[in-house]
C-alpha cells in the first residue's frame, strides 16, 4: 500500500517535523516535542494539519432523509451553517466512524470522516444510499485541513481576517469566508478540549495559509502540532479515537456516546440494538483510570479483577496536563464505576489503577 502524504509534507520538513505512517498517511508526530507542543495547545496555540480527513459532500432532494438513516444523532435538529458530532453505526450496532455534519443548505450537508476509514465509510455510504434521491462527491483529495487550536486561537486568527470571529459560536462554521487572502470554510471545532477552528482550504493555498498563520502565531507562542499531542490532548479530554474507544465491535451506547444516539427519530442503522443497550444498560462500558502503582497502560493491555480478565486497555499514556498515567479501556459494566480497584497486565506483570471519572481534564470555564 502506498503512503500518502499531505499537501504540506514539504512543510513539515522545513519546520522540523519527524515524519511517521499514520492511517496511511505520512505525518510529524512531533516537531520540537511532545509535551512542549501538548502545553503550547492548552495554554497558547498549536497548528495541525488534519489533511488526512475524508470530506463527503451530499446533496440531493433525499439528503436530509438519508443521513437520517445513516447516523444516529439527529441531522434535522440542525440549522444552516451548523454542525453537528455523530456515530453512524452498522445494522448490528457495532461502529462504522464518528464523524462531523455540516449543514450547508436543507438539501447540502459536508461529512467530515477519519482518514483511515474513508474508503470504507466511502462504500459504506454509496451502498445505504442506493434507495435515496441523493449525490455522494468524496472530495477528499481537493480539500485541505488545517486546525488551529488554544485559548489564543481566535487572537492569533483575528489578525488574518475581517469576519467577526468572537460571533461565531462553538459547533457553527462560515462557509466562504477570507482568511489572509484566501477562500476557507472555517469552523469553530476542534479535537483538542480548547477552543479552536478549523480551516478548510484548496490544497494549493494550505501551505501560504500555514506560514501565514505561524508567522503572525510565533510571537505569542504558537507552535507547529503533531499527532503525538493531538492524541494527548483528545485523550485528557476523553474524546473517542476510532480503532480504540469506538470500532465495529464497541457501540456508542458502550462508549458513552449515548447523548448523541436519538432513539426517538425515524429509523436508522443499528437502532434496535443501541435501543436495547440503553434501555437495559450495555454488558460493558469505557471508563477512565489512574495507574496506582508505577506503569504506563498501553492499548490491548488486558484490565484484571482479583486475577480475572474483566476488559482491556483502549488507550494509555502519560497526561501532561494533570502529570499523571491514565487510561482509557472497555470493561464489564458491572466493575465499571468510580472507585473500582483494578489491575493493568503489562508485560506479564499485574500493576495497580482505580476506575476514575471523565473527563480527566476540563478547560476553565467549561
Amino acid at each position: 500500500m502506498t503512503v500518502k502524504q499531505t499537501p504540506l509534507y514539504e512543510t513539515h520538513l522545513r519546520y522540523g517535523g519527524r515524519i511517521v505512517e499514520f492511517g496511511g498517511w505520512s505525518l510529524p508526530v512531533q516537531y520540537t516535542g511532545i509535551k512542549d507542543e501538548h502545553n503550547a495547545v492548552r495554554t497558547k496555540a498549536g497548528l495541525f494539519d488534519v489533511s488526512h480527513m475524508g470530506e463527503v459532500v451530499v446533496n440531493g432532494p433525499d439528503a436530509l432523509i438519508f443521513l437520517q438513516t445513516l447516523v444516529t444523532n439527529d441531522v434535522s435538529k440542525l440549522e444552516r451553517n451548523q454542525i453537528l458530532y455523530t456515530p453512524m453505526c452498522y445494522k448490528h450496532g457495532g461502529t462504522v466512524d464518528d464523524l462531523l455534519v455540516y449543514k450547508k443548505d436543507a438539501d447540502h450537508y459536508l461529512l467530515v470522516i477519519n482518514a483511515a476509514n474513508i474508503e470504507k465509510d466511502w462504500n459504506w455510504m454509496q451502498e445505504n444510499a442506493e434507495e435515496f434521491d441523493v449525490k455522494l462527491t468524496n472530495i477528499s483529495n481537493e480539500t485541505a485541513q488545517i486546525a488551529l487550536q488554544g485559548p489564543l486561537a481566535e487572537v492569533i486568527l483575528s489578525n488574518l481576517t475581517d469576519a467577526p470571529l468572537s460571533k461565531l459560536k462553538y459547533y457553527w462554521f462560515m462557509p466562504e469566508i477570507d482568511v489572509a487572502g484566501k477562500k476557507v470554510l472555517l469552523s469553530r471545532t476542534g479535537y483538542t478540549g480548547e477552543d479552536g477552528f478549523e480551516i478548510y482550504c484548496s490544497p494549493e493555498d494550505v501551505t501560504y495559509l500555514w506560514d501565514t498563520i505561524m508567522e503572525v502565531g510565533s510571537p505569542l507562542g504558537l507552535l507547529p502540532a503533531g499527532l503525538g499531542c493531538r492524541d494527548t490532548l483528545r485523550f485528557e479530554v476523553c474524546f473517542p479515537l476510532y480503532g480504540h474507544e469506538l470500532s465495529a465491535d464497541i457501540s456508542p451506547i458502550e462508549a458513552g456516546l449515548g447523548m448523541f444516539v436519538k432513539l426517538d427519530k425515524e429509523e436508522f442503522n443499528g437502532q434496535g440494538t443501541l435501543q436495547e443497550q440503553k434501555t437495559n444498560g450495555p454488558k460493558r462500558r469505557i471508563v477512565g483510570f489512574e495507574m496506582v502503582d508505577r506503569g504506563v497502560a498501553r492499548a490491548e493491555y488486558p484490565i484484571l479483577v482479583e486475577g480475572s480478565y474483566v476488559g482491556v486497555v483502549t488507550t494509555g499514556t502519560y497526561a501532561p496536563s494533570l502529570d499523571k498515567n491514565l487510561g482509557l479501556g472497555i470493561i464489564q459494566a458491572e466493575y465499571a464505576k468510580v472507585g473500582q480497584k483494578i489491575d493493568i497486565e503489562i508485560r506479564g506483570k499485574k500493576v495497580s489503577a482505580q476506575v476514575i471519572s471523565k473527563p480527566f481534564y476540563k478547560r476553565e470555564g467549561k
